[in-house]
């Protein structure tokens, strides 16, 4: 397979996890006979201070031709204004409204040479294993919102909304993947109180009943689910959501395993490429020091021969190298738990040789 593959580094330890990621997607390409082009662009706080911009046109000409994008960091203390008009996250939210990215997977899984890192007890993370769905371009962050002022008091608002098309489109591809893994699919939403949840209730219920009915279905309140993420994790499979209660959702669960620097992410459209990243944020507090765990953004390598170029078994390699190396004892500073550590690229040679061999 022939492949352009787009890389993103952008700000903190973006550069040196992102460097890590392509030397492993050119092993697997050696491996496996494939041939991979790889090009790098501007995004966020570097390109705004390259270009003015946070996603230049450059950039996104390249992520549209492109198979598929691996994604670092953006953000840090130098762009840290809330009102500032243009900020490093602006071009992560533009570059998922570019490429119609409606989709964004994360994987919460526990690894069993980390579990003791959890803050939850073995007992209950150990064998975790979920696959969320987000919504991503719908609900309140892209609904209508705006201030206003009377009688001398001034309010906010947002609005959230979601369409048909909406929620069946992302019901629809958590249930193919519900399929592929342990045939079992959540949808959570809060119907008892909010309109547009009523509305996903029953747009994902027909979905279910007309075109999935073997898989097994249930609803949850987000609140509920919440609660059980940390009581019995272990009883769910695949679980899809809104764009709000995805967010927190996963940022919640991102705890299970221990550590950020361990999970990875990807965001699909219905074609095109996909985007796939490490879900921690740019460290800007390690960045330079080599000390940065690149073990999600390689996982995130992963996903992306598996979802955007459809090589499961490359995929599966990449997964097996890094579950070696863990079990190999070798730790970066954030899962070492005081124990001896390892830097960045040490990391990365490690599981390239477990790869190659």
């Amino acid at each position: 397979m022939e492949a352009n593959i787009v890389l993103l580094p952008g700000d903190g330890i973006g550069p040196e996890i992102i460097q890590q990621g392509q030397r492993i997607l050119a092993a697997v390409a050696q491996r496996f006979g494939h041939t991979f082009q790889f090009e790098s662009h501007l995004i966020g706080g570097i390109a705004i201070d390259q270009t003015g911009d946070p996603l230049p046109d450059a950039t996104v000409t390249a992520c549209r031709n492109a198979a598929a994008v691996l994604l670092g960091a953006v953000g840090g203390p130098k762009w840290d204004d809330p009102t500032a008009k243009v900020r490093p996250e602006q071009g992560l939210l533009k570059i998922r409204k570019e490429l119609q990215l409606f989709a964004n997977l994360r994987p919460i899984q526990t690894f069993p040479e980390l579990v003791d890192a959890s803050p939850l007890k073995r007992e209950i993370v150990d064998g975790t294993d979920i696959l969320f769905f987000r919504e991503l371009t719908g609900g309140v962050y892209f609904g209508e919102s705006g201030r206003s002022t009377s009688d001398g008091v001034e309010s906010a608002y947002a609005s959230m909304v979601y369409s048909v098309p909406e929620v069946e489109r992302i019901v629809r591809l958590a249930a193919v993947a519900a399929r592929g893994r342990n045939n079992r699919l959540t949808s959570v939403d809060k119907a008892n109180v909010l309109e547009p949840s009523r509305l996903w209730r029953q747009v994902a219920q027909h979905v279910m009943s007309e075109e999935f009915p073997d898989v097994q279905y249930d609803v949850v309140l987000v609140d509920a689910m919440a609660m059980h993420l940390i009581s019995r994790p272990r009883d769910f499979d695949v679980v899809v959501t809104g764009n709000l209660f995805g967010d927190i959702l996963t940022d919640e669960a991102s705890m299970l395993p221990g550590s950020l620097g361990m999970l990875p992410s990807a965001s699909m459209g219905s074609d095109g490429p996909g985007l796939f990243e490490p879900i921690h944020g740019s460290a800007p507090d390690i960045a330079g020091k080599g000390i940065a765990n690149p073990l999600a953004t390689i996982l995130a390598a992963a996903m992306l021969l598996r979802h955007s170029l459809g090589l499961e078994d490359e995929a599966k390699a990449i997964e097996a190298a890094v579950r070696a190396v863990l079990a190999d004892g070798l730790r970066t500073a954030d899962i070492a738990g005081g124990s001896p550590s390892i830097g960045t690229e040490e990391m990365g040679t490690a599981v390239l040789e477990k790869l190659q061999a």
